[in-house]
């Protein structure tokens, strides 16, 4: 961190000030659909979708919200559990990440929060009266709490219950002031610049051969741009703060051993979220709570979970 704030002092200092870039949120123009492995939004963007379906009767369905600089394959491992326990798993791209448009750069909290709705409701019409959760890993959380919080019925009603894995939601509020600055010096002075994250010694998981094949998916970003982490940022105080809102069961779930988020954060969703959600934490669980070598228990917890939800009445 001090060598970002070095390099956004000297940018300052020779005079650049850039803006941030982010994809623009264009109109409606069709009405979204999935078709040919990929799920079509409103505004005709095509974003990449993975499904693994029960191979009989759909119990229950999963909106899967993938973390940041993630792939749909980031379900690949849970996905195919879930799918024996009678539920269907739709994980997509989300955009700038992936293979979907505008790959590394930030879309915009009100883009990724319509993607996710409208593919919501589109599962909703296919499984009318079977319940339907959304799980959201890391950002994929953020985004479910923006989506879910904004305290509209069109909001509030589009899932059954919301499972937070390891919920990225440390903003400004819990975050040291330094980074805070630094980020937005070098942001408004740098944004393209990127960084890798190699050799800050952070773990993700104590999955090793799992994060191995991660580095070598050409679908995971490795070097992110610092306006994108900066659009992060903003998610995940949006997302703390439209946490009072949601109106639907929700299942907290943490690892012991996180080292990405801390737990100040999830003690600080946990005091916004209303009364009555599940908290689970995991003695040996890392960020990557779905992909950990502990992940089998859970999936199993989330399934158990999502099936007690019952049928949408």
């Amino acid at each position: 961190m001090r060598l970002l704030l070095v390099l956004a002092l000297l940018g300052w200092g020779l005079g650049g000030c850039a803006a941030p870039e982010q994809q623009q949120m264009r109109p409606p123009l069709r009405s979204p659909a999935i078709e040919d492995e990929a799920f079509i939004a409103s505004d005709g963007a095509r974003l990449p979708l993975a499904a693994w379906l029960p191979e009989k009767d759909v119990r229950a369905v999963i909106v899967a919200l993938h973390g940041f600089n993630d792939s749909r394959h980031g379900f690949a491992m849970p996905g195919p559990y879930w799918a024996g326990r009678g539920i269907a798993v739709y994980a997509y791209d989300q955009r700038g990440f992936g293979a979907a448009p505008g790959r590394g750069i930030w879309a915009g909290n009100d883009l990724l929060a319509r993607d996710f709705r409208e593919l919501a409701v589109l599962l909703r019409r296919r499984y009318p009266q079977r319940p339907i959760a959304v799980v959201g890993q890391s950002m994929g959380a953020a985004v479910a709490l923006y989506a879910l919080g904004c305290g509209k019925k069109g909001c509030r009603d589009t899932v059954d219950g919301v499972v937070l894995s390891g919920p990225g939601v440390w903003g400004r509020e819990s975050m040291p002031a330094l980074y805070r600055a630094s980020l937005w010096l070098t942001v408004h002075t740098f944004p393209a610049l990127r960084a890798s994250g190699r050799g800050l010694g952070i773990l993700p998981s104590d999955n090793i051969p799992m994060l191995r094949e991660r580095a070598r998916d050409p679908l995971t970003i490795i070097e992110t741009r610092f306006d994108a982490t900066y659009g992060l940022l903003g998610l995940m105080d949006a997302a703390l703060e439209r946490a009072p809102r949601l109106n639907a069961p929700v299942l907290l779930l943490y690892g012991k051993r996180d080292q990405l988020i801390p737990r100040t954060a999830i003690d600080l969703l946990r005091r916004r979220l209303p009364p009555g959600y599940r908290y689970i934490e995991y003695e040996k669980g890392w960020h990557m709570l779905l992909r950990d070598l502990q992940a089998p228990r859970v999936w199993r917890d989330i399934a158990d979970w999502v099936l007690q939800l019952g049928p949408r009445s």
